[in-house]
């Protein structure tokens, strides 16, 4: 079974090799972030990479919005770029041994980065991050890919089968403002930790 642990994402930064990063935020999550009003909530983008939606969150007055990546690359970057960014803020650390409490975690990316085998640790993980009635939101891919991952796809069908048993599905649905080279291969998600 083959894992993408942090030499192998390290190795993809180091090369280039980021097709995931559009260069900007994603418009699903920024319109999401647009209409939270508590700006003092406690916000995870796990697999955040160059943390473009971190920066976008940041900016927008969210005080405690969290980084979380694999490598150490993209977040040096990210420092870099976003010096008054708070530095505990930023965790270079494996989801899966990540500790926290949020009450929203963005998808963007990082589901369709791990392996289908892990997709029930996901869940178990997020859900142990997730405070009570905390939200899972973002994009998802609604597709299955030709090559071999990642990205690793997937259906609404089988997303609804595996998130349901861990949370209540509150949106689950085609996305309508994904980028243009995503339009018609995203469903965008809500899911509430019950």
């Amino acid at each position: 079974m083959m894992y993408f642990d942090e030499s192998y994402w390290t190795q993809r930064y180091s090369q280039g090799i980021t097709g995931w990063d559009i260069g900007y935020p994603s418009t699903p999550l920024v319109q999401y972030l647009d209409q939270i009003e508590d700006k003092k909530i406690r916000i995870l983008i796990p697999g955040g990479g160059n943390g473009h939606e971190v920066a976008y969150a940041f900016k927008k007055g969210f005080s405690d919005v969290h980084l979380l990546d694999i490598s150490e690359i993209p977040l040096t970057n990210f420092s870099k770029t976003y010096p008054d960014f708070p530095e505990e803020n930023i965790h270079h650390q494996d989801f899966f041994e990540f500790q926290g409490e949020y009450d929203l975690i963005l998808e963007q990316t990082f589901f369709c980065a791990l392996h289908p085998s892990q997709r029930e640790d996901y869940c178990h993980k997020m859900k142990r991050l997730l405070k009570p009635n905390g939200i899972l939101a973002g994009v998802l891919f609604s597709k299955v890919f030709e090559k071999q991952g990642p990205p690793f796809g997937g259906f609404v069908e089988e997303y609804e089968k595996l998130f349901s048993s861990y949370f209540l599905i509150r949106k689950l649905e085609p996305c309508y403002n994904s980028i243009p080279t995503r339009s018609g291969s995203e469903v965008f998600i809500e899911f509430e930790n019950q």
